[in-house]
């Protein structure tokens, strides 16, 4: 199975889930753009998280879905947490991003965290910086280059 988009998820304010769209428009250097994360001064300018972690979430009885760890990517096929720091993946046509952090330090117990006694994104989401933007739509394949 090849790696690719399930969903892409936007908010306007920063500690909210995210809204699924059809269709983002990524630039260099920033983000997604209408996102709250985006910004060219930090390295965790897109967050990805895999469907196959969120199942895991919900095979403990959650009801979550794509956007509700706050992600901005919701992939298929690829495990996002054994790419090293440098990896470089092509996302649908064309666009280039560099994995710059893998995880994260939750600061305060999030809705997810308080429910379920835990919460995959600070283990297995990683956070990448746009080397070179585009179009991104639900479905595009995404590519490891290295």
């Amino acid at each position: 199975m090849s790696a690719k988009i399930i969903s892409i998820n936007i908010s306007e304010k920063k500690g909210m889930r995210k809204k699924a769209v059809e269709s983002a428009v990524i630039r260099d250097n920033y983000g997604i753009e209408s996102d709250a994360h985006a910004s060219e001064k930090w390295h965790r300018q897109i967050s990805l998280l895999a469907l196959e972690s969120i199942k895991k979430m919900q095979d403990i009885g959650l009801k979550v879905g794509p956007g509700d760890f706050a992600e901005n990517i919701t992939t298929e096929g690829i495990v996002l947490m054994t790419l090293p720091i440098g990896t470089k993946m092509i996302i649908g046509e064309g666009i280039e991003v560099e994995v710059s952090q893998i995880g994260k330090l939750c600061h305060s117990r999030c809705a997810i965290y308080e429910q379920a006694g835990d919460c995959v994104m600070p283990r297995e989401g990683i956070f990448v910086k746009v080397l070179k933007g585009g179009m991104i739509k639900k479905g595009d394949e995404i590519k490891v280059i290295k």
